[in-house]
């Protein structure tokens, strides 16, 4: 397990992913920090902020803007019209980039950044598994189909495998997960231990039928 969440952390733990953190309004808010009595808002995380500023300043080379940039950053203490009481409890329950549609418009150099870090898929992994899905369409032995054949049998392929998690047979017995390997494994007894928990972190709703079923 703890090789896991190493996997993950060092996976994640980026310039680009750590700005990201810091510029949601969530997880500076008091109902997130109350959850757990550890957490710590991200300005007040030392890894965080190192790796925060190292992206400010590739982003902005120019030391001037890099100033401006910092001084917008006055939404983590609630200050300015940051301290509005709708700003302020709108933090936890709206969604991070409507969050800063609606309140950004005082610091509009970072608001730009966050609308645009935000936006991003936090994983690769869905695009990954379609690659898997193109290769498998397009092996050597099909190497004659046209790009847009090719690119049609994918979308089938793909929409069939979301249609079959519908199913009760998804679940259980001899046809259970067939797709969680994807086209890289035959069998789930072939998927890596590494490979199952990277999905069910990326599709969390597979996580109880992945691992509840172990304990069974």
């Amino acid at each position: 397990v703890h090789e896991i969440l190493i996997d993950r952390w060092n996976k994640n733990n980026t310039p680009l992913h750590c700005l990201a953190h810091a510029l949601n309004p969530k997880y500076y808010s008091e109902q997130m920090l109350n959850e757990d009595p550890t957490k710590v808002p991200p300005h007040k995380d030392k890894e965080i902020n190192q790796e925060r500023t190292k992206c400010i300043r590739k982003y902005f080379p120019n030391l001037e803007e890099c100033n401006k940039v910092n001084m917008e950053a006055e939404f983590v203490g609630k200050n300015g019209d940051f301290g509005d009481f709708d700003s302020i409890e709108n933090r936890y329950a709206m969604d991070p980039k409507t969050w800063w549609f609606l309140h950004g418009a005082c610091a509009p150099m970072l608001q730009t950044i966050a609308l645009r870090l935000l936006a991003q898929p936090s994983s690769s992994s869905c695009a990954e598994r379609n690659w898997s899905t193109y290769s498998f369409v397009h092996s050597m032995k099909r190497n004659k189909m046209t790009p847009k054949h090719a690119e049609d049998l994918v979308y089938i392929h793909s929409n069939l495998g979301l249609l079959s998690r519908k199913s009760p047979q998804y679940a259980q017995g001899e046809t259970k997960m067939w797709d969680i390997g994807r086209d890289a494994f035959d069998s789930l007894e072939d998927v890596g231990v590494l490979e199952v928990a990277s999905l069910s972190l990326d599709e969390p709703e597979m996580e109880s039928i992945v691992f509840l079923d172990e304990v069974d």
